[in-house]
């Protein structure tokens, strides 16, 4: 079996791991199998650690599971996020002390909504492994920044990720059983098993095979449509135009509920210092957003009542029953009530079925949110007075109802809503590239989703209490106030613990160079992937001399600063001409009728850089040093045109290469022109030096504490240089 952590992402697991191999040695008898440690890096770069293991290591065919360690937080739970096959989820919930699991958190990631991997996809999709994947998610955003740090680590997170994983590893390794399953699994004699898994109250886990989740959906499904086809039919048209009503209740509420907050995050950018004004404080989000995403909500359904009480009170005038108007009234507001609160039955049915037609594993959720108000609304509601008037909702409905919902349901409605928060301050993967309110949007969205989802039952009791201008009230001063708060600078957007990401790097650009001997451009960049101006970095930058804008664009190959700052103040010095990286075309013919191009590439002092490749005029090309080949012929993919190469070796690592072009088919004269409109290069070039130059450190020096530089290997180091080769070469 083997046990992953990548050092790149879960630094603080190194300990764990070791922990856990020291207590698995001692532990260790009547083992059925071997657990393999594996410490690898290379993941931001593509995943590459694992892909070196798992196809060429002499290890690689002995493994049959695999355990991975990840982390886009630094605390928290470990969480299970990703797991293969019911029967290793099964195995994990039955020893698991403190489990935290959700298959939700599956769902999103599979779905291609979070724009990254893990190494669990190498081994799950190039190793044919099953297995189980685990992530700290908890304080997002100072995931890859100076922050990420030992010292905000809380001592739990590690004991939780400890206790759970000793009892896992010797359990499995010594379960005849678990290694039958995992041996069939590999050698393909059973297919993968999908499951149903979540936790509750992280005490217990709860797993089931998604096969019986869909039948017994199915049976709920068809229960329910039979129950309100039933019902509609024996109250004949009013009934079904009543049903409308509080069908466009619901529709109203989500709009306006949607609405209201939006309007909100678009306004945020130019009322607050920046524009996510909440990133050190989410709390806030409950005042800017959920507030008015609450109003929005209880407005959308209360016209809705309002038109649901017209109809009911024609129906009532029409009909015979010789009570009197007082009494219509009140019969009327009572109903609709009732109509207002059994829709959002049919909300959640709506979701359930959706759900399970595209075989959502946490469709679970909607059939709690369903099955548990609908039963208690059924037991507690139902009478056999003879008289058949409707009477006011029991609030020990509403309670009995919403307890299992809530339960299993709320830690992970603050967990989304803490991760959402903590991705937002990298959103930008091309600084600028996005528009500031973008961040904004999707978390006002998302907390939008959460309260229509969780309070339509709730809100049903307030319309014809007297508590609708208290609840307006309240709604109102909680966002007024928190306005004033993420306005005012009082509550602070970016602390020194929770920082925003703020790149300084010495750039050294010989791209608009094309021939002789003319002096690169050099200079110092500011960007962010944060959304926002620099405008309040550059208060404490003053005497930088540094200019703003969208014309400050710098193409950094993994990436495109779309919004910078720069500064030519001194920087000239810090570097030498001699480090400046080479593009050299040694040779350029025609052989059997198709175009080569060989390219020296010389990085010079770097070993660490980046080298991108214009498929719009390459077919294919290969990467040698020396006489071996290390990136061989073959097709490459491709992103927006360009296929990236991403290089990091120690110290005495070559720097000199040979790259072979071969040029595309396509007649010349339509390929340049294709070309010469959309990609001027044809290569381009970063190398990486991971040196602090005199201008650098000052800029670091006076930026605020409240910055921090955000690292990853497609960024540049401090001093970085970029070269390239035009299409007319």
């Amino acid at each position: 079996m083997l046990f992953r952590e990548g050092a790149g992402d879960c630094s603080s697991c190194v300990g764990v791991m070791l922990e856990l191999a020291r207590g698995v040695a001692q532990w260790a008898h009547g083992f059925k199998s071997g657990i393999l440690f594996l410490f690898n890096t290379g993941e931001e770069e593509g995943l590459d650690g694992a892909h070196s293991f798992i196809t060429q290591h002499h290890w690689r065919n002995s493994v049959i599971f695999a355990v991975d360690l990840e982390a886009m937080g630094i605390s928290g739970k470990s969480t299970l996020f990703q797991g293969t096959d019911h029967w290793a989820l099964e195995s994990f919930a039955a020893v698991a002390k403190y489990p935290s699991a959700q298959i939700a958190s599956q769902d999103v990631f599979s779905s291609g909504a979070i724009k990254s991997a893990t190494d669990f996809q190498i081994y799950e999709e190039v190793g044919r492994l099953p297995g189980l994947d685990f992530a700290y998610t908890d304080t997002t955003s100072v995931y890859h920044t100076k922050n990420d740090k030992m010292a905000l680590l809380k001592p739990g997170s590690l004991q939780h990720i400890g206790d759970n994983m000793l009892a896992f590893l010797l359990h499995s390794a010594a379960s005849p059983k678990f290694l039958k399953d995992a041996q069939q699994r590999k050698q393909g004699k059973t297919e993968q098993d999908r499951a149903v898994y979540f936790d509750i109250l992280g005490k217990y886990m709860v797993v089931y095979p998604l096969r019986l989740a869909t039948m017994f959906h199915n049976s709920i499904i068809l229960q329910s449509l039979l129950i309100w086809g039933t019902s509609l039919l024996m109250g004949g048209h009013p009934a079904l135009v009543s049903f409308a009503i509080s069908c466009l209740s619901i529709i109203l509420m989500w709009i306006f509920s949607i609405c209201l907050p939006v309007v909100v995050a678009f306004a945020l950018p130019y009322m607050c210092p920046f524009p996510i004004p909440y990133v050190a404080n989410p709390w806030l989000t409950i005042g800017l957003f959920g507030s008015p995403a609450l109003l929005g909500a209880f407005i959308g359904q209360h016209i809705g009542f309002i038109l649901l009480k017209r109809h009911l009170r024609r129906v009532h005038s029409k009909a015979k029953t010789g009570i009197t108007p007082s009494m219509i009234e009140n019969v009327t507001d009572l109903e609709a009530e009732r109509w207002i609160f059994k829709s959002g039955f049919v909300q959640w049915l709506i979701a359930l079925i959706l759900g399970t037609y595209f075989k959502v594993g946490s469709s679970y959720i909607a059939l709690i949110w369903l099955v548990s108000p609908a039963f208690a609304y059924g037991f507690l509601e139902a009478t056999l007075s003879p008289v058949r008037l409707p009477k006011q909702l029991k609030v020990v409905t509403l309670v009995v109802g919403l307890v299992a919902p809530v339960v299993s349901s709320a830690g992970l409605a603050v967990r989304m809503a803490d991760v959402i928060v903590g991705s937002i301050v990298r959103i930008d993967r091309n600084p600028g590239g996005l528009p500031d309110w973008l961040g904004n949007v999707i978390v006002s969205v998302a907390i939008a989703v959460v309260v229509c989802s969780t309070f339509v039952y709730l809100l049903s009791y307030i319309h014809i209490s007297g508590d609708k201008r208290i609840l307006g009230l309240l709604l109102s001063l909680s966002f007024g106030l928190s306005i004033a708060l993420a306005s005012s600078g009082i509550v602070p957007a970016f602390t020194e613990d929770v920082a925003r990401s703020v790149n300084v790097v010495h750039v050294v650009d010989t791209t608009g160079v094309h021939g002789g001997h003319i002096e690169p451009v050099s200079y110092i960049s500011l960007f962010s992937n944060t959304p926002g101006k620099l405008t309040n970095e550059l208060v404490d930058l003053g005497g930088e001399e540094f200019s703003c804008g969208r014309n400050m664009t710098t193409d950094l190959v993994t990436f495109t600063v779309k919004y910078g700052c720069w500064s030519y103040k001194e920087s000239s010095t810090g570097w030498s001409r001699s480090e400046v990286p080479v593009l050299l075309v040694e040779s350029d013919s025609v052989i059997g009728g198709a175009r080569q191009t060989v390219v020296s590439v010389d990085t010079k002092s770097s070993t660490r850089w980046t080298l991108g490749i214009n498929k719009d005029g390459i077919d294919d090309f290969t990467v040698q040093v020396d006489s071996e080949k290390i990136v061989l012929p073959g097709d490459k993919s491709e992103i927006d045109g360009w296929h990236t190469i991403q290089f990091a070796g120690g110290k005495n690592s070559p720097t000199k290469f040979q790259l072979t072009l071969y040029w595309s088919s396509s007649k010349p004269s339509e390929r340049e022109a294709k070309q010469a409109a959309d990609a001027p290069l044809l290569v381009k070039l970063r190398t990486d030096v991971n040196r602090v130059t005199p201008q650098v450190a000052r800029v670091v020096e006076k930026l605020p504490r409240w910055c921090t530089p955000f690292g990853k290997s497609t960024s540049p180091y401090t001093l970085a240089f970029l070269t390239a080769l035009r299409v007319d070469i």
